[in-house]
């Protein structure tokens, strides 16, 4: 999706911050969003969009990102109303917005509250995979992290799929803290999902769970891996040697009555 580097793309991947006290207001960054406008970046991005109602005018995200590094300081509600457009990649812009805030060093924990509570008031519009993993592990994970998670198995119940995989994406920050426990509690509860996103986020979560306490990857997926979907134990295995994938691998096989 990301077009090969040149010389304004350059410039673009290193934007100036600007300050907070100059008004940032989603109006202009629309405007300014829609000067990047590629013809090759409509069908590019085109496959994102969440419904009919959903569309893409065509801007490379490697330049929304910059952009959105640029706006960084935006007061939430103005970022609000750009998760309102039914433009797509002005909504990847409001939460690029709101990953960069939460990741800052210089963001108070008010503010990381208040961009999780937004974050959850608007999830009617963080309703795509790529909105989820742009946003999910700083604003959600990051506030929760010395905090009760209730929400995040709330979410995981959800009937909403990008809220259930929030749920589970989220737990990403966890794990880079060395805390698994809440991954494999939520992933215990998706794998009866039928959507394949979150059998991949599940599967993903887990490899990177596994990545921090092998054995307890290893311990799960005894107990799980011939029901599971198989995408899911798929990803849950990158990582494995080719000996151990096998045998998990043929668990599953063995209980869907095939064969390697």
């Amino acid at each position: 999706m990301m077009a090969k580097n040149t010389k304004s793309q350059k410039t673009l991947t290193k934007p100036a911050v600007r300050p907070e006290q100059e008004q940032l207001t989603a109006k202009e960054f629309v405007e300014k969003l829609k000067t990047y406008h590629s013809p090759q970046a409509v069908e590019a991005n085109d496959h994102l969009a969440a419904d009919q109602d959903d569309v893409s005018i065509g801007v490379r995200m490697g330049q929304v990102f910059a952009l959105a590094k640029e706006y960084m300081n935006m007061p939430l509600d103005e970022v609000e109303k750009l998760l309102e457009s039914s433009i797509h990649e002005v909504r990847v812009g409001a939460v690029s917005i709101m990953d960069f805030q939460a990741r800052s060093k210089k963001t108070s924990e008010a503010r990381k509250k208040e961009l999780f509570e937004l974050y959850i008031l608007r999830h009617d519009r963080i309703n795509t995979w790529d909105l989820v993993d742009r946003s999910a592990p700083y604003v959600g994970g990051g506030y929760l992290c010395d905090k009760k998670r209730d929400i995040l198995y709330k979410l995981a119940r959800s009937k909403k799929m990008a809220e259930r995989r929030t749920a589970i994406v989220s737990t990403g920050y966890f794990i880079r803290q060395g805390d698994v426990t809440d991954t494999f509690k939520i992933a215990e509860l998706l794998l009866k999902d039928k959507e394949d996103l979150i059998h991949k986020a599940t599967g993903w979560m887990l490899r990177a769970a596994g990545d921090v306490e092998p054995d307890r990857l290893v311990d799960f997926l005894e107990k799980y891996a011939a029901s599971m979907p198989r995408t899911t134990l798929r990803y849950a295995l990158e990582h494995f040697d080719k000996k151990q994938r096998e045998v998990f691998m043929n668990m599953k096989n063995i209980s869907s009555g095939l064969m390697i």
